[in-house]
């Protein structure tokens, strides 16, 4: 059984979804940021951690990239060949490092730095995200989902930001990324993920469900 270890309110939030996309059974560790647990087991004391067996992985995306690999069987991975990988990898990395950069901006100055260290970012993360959004919106094009017809574990981590962005008031001014973001957000494994998250600590969750 995995181990999704992390906070409430954390990225943990992406590896429950995943996980109860793909059906799998999990437990959730409820580990506070740079805690001494988190510490043991990642050297930064960030979260989310996903224990699987001997194995200890940390980063959202690359805990969701190897979800998806090793239930390839699910078709949450990436297309086929060498190409495949590039595109999802090339899709993961816009995520973390263009569009979701604004939006930690914004909450590392509001939340999470020394008091004596915040600034006003807010217009600058403000017209950065618009900008971010431009992109998506192009990117998307008329794709359904980032890797074309199916559900992906790309959809997760851009779903996931899109709600950060929206729970933030962060304007999304494109038809298209909202309606992307309404057909990602409204899955049922996000809803139970939400709930298990809430509601539970260091309890198993079976993960098999109807989805």
């Amino acid at each position: 059984m995995y181990k999704a270890v992390g906070s409430r309110g954390s990225r943990v939030s992406r590896v429950l979804w995943m996980l109860e996309e793909l059906g799998e059974p999990y437990e959730f560790v409820e580990v506070k940021l740079r805690s001494p647990e988190a510490f043991a087991l990642n050297p930064s004391g960030k979260v989310p951690i996903l224990i699987d067996g001997e194995l200890t992985i940390t980063d959202s995306a690359a805990i969701c990239v190897y979800l998806a690999d090793k239930h390839a069987d699910k078709g949450m991975g990436a297309n086929p060949g060498l190409a495949g990988r590039a595109e999802m990898d090339s899709w993961m990395h816009f995520a973390q490092s263009e569009f979701e950069a604004p939006l930690w901006n914004k909450l590392r100055h509001r939340f999470i730095l020394p008091k004596e260290l915040r600034v006003d970012v807010g217009p600058a993360a403000a017209h950065d995200f618009a900008s971010e959004v431009k992109a998506l919106d192009r990117r998307l094009d008329d794709k359904p989902f980032a890797l074309g017809g199916r559900f992906s574990a790309v959809d997760i981590l851009l779903g996931d930001m899109g709600g950060w962005a929206r729970a933030g008031r962060f304007p999304i001014d494109s038809d298209r990324v909202n309606a992307y973001f309404d057909r990602v957000l409204s899955r049922p494994a996000r809803a139970r993920a939400q709930a298990n998250a809430s509601a539970r600590k260091s309890e198993s969750i079976s993960g098999k469900h109807d989805a």
